[in-house]
This record gives C-alpha cells, sequence and structure tokens, in this order.
C-alpha cells in the first residue's frame, strides 16, 4: 500500500497548552511524526509526497470566502494578539446572524465554532498540504491502486463548507470524495470511524444522492460534537435516506462498536459505491485521552476485525487520516490497521 505524507504538517506548530486555548491541544505535530516512524519501521508500504494539485479541488468543496479567510487570518489578526499568539476565537456565531463582521475580532468567530483551531503563523500551509496529501491518494486509487493511505495533518471531518472547529480547517475526505468524482455522478460512500461525528463531512453531502455518508460514533448527547450525529439525521433533498448515523454510548465494547460496524459496511454494499472514503480516527480505541467519559472499549482484536472487515467490501479506498491522540501508541494502531486492511 501506497502512502502520502508530507513534514508540511509541522508548519501546524501546535503544542499541548496554548495561550488563550481553554483546553489541551492533542492535535499536535507528534501525532504525525509517530505515524510516519511506525510506518516506516514496519516497511508499511512506500512513503511519497503529495503533488500540488492547487487551490482549485479545495474550491470545489469550500466558499472562497472562508478560503480568503483561513490565508489571511494569521497576519490580520495581529494587531488583536501579543507576538506569536495564535488567533482564537472567544464568540460565536449561532448562524442566524443579521450582520456579518468584516475583520477581527469577529470575523473569526463567524467561521469558527469551537476554540480547538487555533490560527498559527504556518496554519493555513499545513492545512493546505494535508487537503493535497489527500488529492494524491485520491489521484492514486482513480489510477487504479486499491488502496492508498493519506497521512493527513490537520485532520478534516469536522470542517463543513464554511466552518472550521475540532481541530480540523479543511475538510479532506470531502475534498477526495469529489476529487474521485471528477465532475461525474460516481457514487463515493464515506465511512467514518472516527470516536467523533463527522459533522462536517455530513453537512457538506447533506442533500447529495452521489455521496453517501455513514457514521460510527460516540452519542452527541454525551459527546462532541454534540449539535450533529443523531441518527434521526437522514439527509435532505436528493440526498435523503444517504447519510447514516450510528451514535454509541459512551463505554461501548468491542462488540458493540463491530456490531455497528457490520451495519455501516453492509449499508455502504447496498449503496454500491464506485469508490470508498475511509476518515480513519484511530481515537475509537480504548485509552485515547480525548473522548469525554472514558470513550469506547475497543481493543487490538478490535482494530483487526475492523480493518478486515472494510476491506472485505473489496472497494477502491482512500483511508484518511483523522483523529486518534494518544501519541504512544498512535503508530502502533495505524501499522495494525492497514496491515490488516491490505491482506
Amino acid at each position: 500500500m501506497q502512502v502520502v505524507a508530507s513534514a508540511h504538517h509541522k508548519q501546524h506548530a501546535t503544542v499541548l497548552q496554548i495561550p488563550g486555548c481553554p483546553i489541551p491541544c492533542f492535535e499536535i505535530p507528534e501525532r504525525a511524526e509517530a505515524i510516519w516512524t511506525a510506518l516506516s519501521v514496519a516497511q508499511v508500504g512506500k512513503v511519497i509526497e503529495p503533488q500540488d494539485f492547487g487551490v482549485g479541488p479545495i474550491q470545489v468543496v469550500h466558499a472562497q470566502e472562508f478560503l480568503d479567510y483561513l490565508q489571511t487570518a494569521y497576519p490580520s489578526s495581529r494587531p488583536f494578539y501579543e507576538g506569536d499568539q495564535p488567533a482564537i476565537a472567544d464568540t460565536y456565531l449561532g448562524r442566524g446572524w443579521r450582520h456579518k463582521p468584516s475583520g477581527f475580532p469577529g470575523r473569526i468567530g463567524y467561521f469558527a465554532f469551537d476554540a480547538t483551531c487555533p490560527i498559527l503563523q504556518g496554519t493555513w500551509q499545513a492545512a493546505y498540504w494535508s487537503a493535497q496529501i489527500a488529492i494524491t491518494a485520491a489521484d492514486l486509487v482513480r489510477q487504479g491502486e486499491r488502496a492508498v493511505y493519506a497521512l493527513c495533518r490537520p485532520p478534516g471531518h469536522h470542517a463543513a463548507h464554511d466552518l472550521y472547529g475540532g481541530f480540523c480547517y479543511l475538510n479532506n475526505a470531502a475534498i477526495a470524495a469529489r476529487w474521485l468524482q471528477q465532475g461525474t455522478r460516481q457514487r463515493i460512500a464515506i465511512l467514518d470511524i472516527d470516536y467523533h461525528h463527522g459533522n462536517g463531512t455530513q453537512e457538506i453531502f447533506y442533500e447529495d444522492a452521489t455521496v453517501a455518508y455513514f457514521s460510527l460514533h460516540a452519542d452527541p448527547n454525551f459527546d462532541y460534537p454534540f449539535f450533529w450525529g443523531g441518527a434521526h439525521e437522514t439527509g435532505a433533498g436528493e440526498g435523503q435516506g444517504h447519510n447514516h448515523n450510528w451514535p454509541l454510548p459512551l463505554g461501548s465494547t468491542e462488540e458493540q462498536f463491530l456490531a455497528a460496524l457490520e451495519e455501516a459496511v453492509n449499508a455502504i454494499a447496498a449503496f454500491s459505491p464506485a469508490y470508498l472514503i475511509l476518515s480513519a480516527g484511530f481515537d475509537f480505541m480504548a485509552d485515547d485521552p480525548v473522548p469525554l467519559g472514558g470513550g469506547f472499549r475497543v481493543g487490538q482484536d478490535g482494530l483487526i476485525t475492523t480493518a478486515r472487515r472494510i476491506a472485505k467490501l473489496g472497494l477502491p479506498t482512500v483511508i484518511v487520516q483523522e483523529g486518534g491522540y494518544h501519541v504512544e501508541k498512535l503508530g502502533g494502531y495505524v501499522v495494525s490497521f492497514l496491515q490488516n486492511f491490505d491482506n
């Protein structure tokens, strides 16, 4: 299996404790470095650099004013912050707005929906290249590769058409999906196994009949992102019936997780997609530090079963890295998943 990765992620130079951020920023460069090291040691596939496909494929998914904001947010925010302190919103828009602010500090709260996404000097470049990694992986699959792993950082599944949050700035999975379609109406399935619901991905495709979203995640009544992810959210308009959520109780066992996965995989098979995009967040594993209430109880056997069951779909697959924050174990999780997916 080929692996697409880049050192550009280091430009989003977050640390665990960021000034102005009310909670620890678990999305740190060490995550990607741990994965990269583990893949190299285990010799899992050939690691290649991403191609630069430009901003065009990103514009297909995200609003231009949103992209303009992300590119200019750091320099525009400097009069409001000391030194190199990152820009973090403290006022957030409930989208029943009557006025759209034209500058800082209001502008940041218009596009952000939480305080987990600091804007640093290199944030845009890191997010841009994370998207290019996903596009490159999708392009390889489109050319005939059975599966390609995209080591994306920052992750993407919480980013919507013109919103960022949950450590995510650009929606890598959505951008990859549109690249696979290339203006056609080929069916794409997105399976999201991250512990947290991929609200951004859901909303981007909520009224789309060609891209179906399938998500296993913590019940939003009790964990992030709280306002999306209910089982009753099934799509709208042409997309009605193509959005599928499996909200699972906190503390769900491996058996409960795998039972939901089986339902999701069967639903994907019934959808008959041309391609599969897997939003692979490994925070569904036991002992991840981010989930509230202790997370799920999935162990190594469950991880292996998950990889093999998804692979049995036999679909050309882009595996996009999302969450997973136990840095000491994350690399091993990814290696085990990819090795078993590729068997």
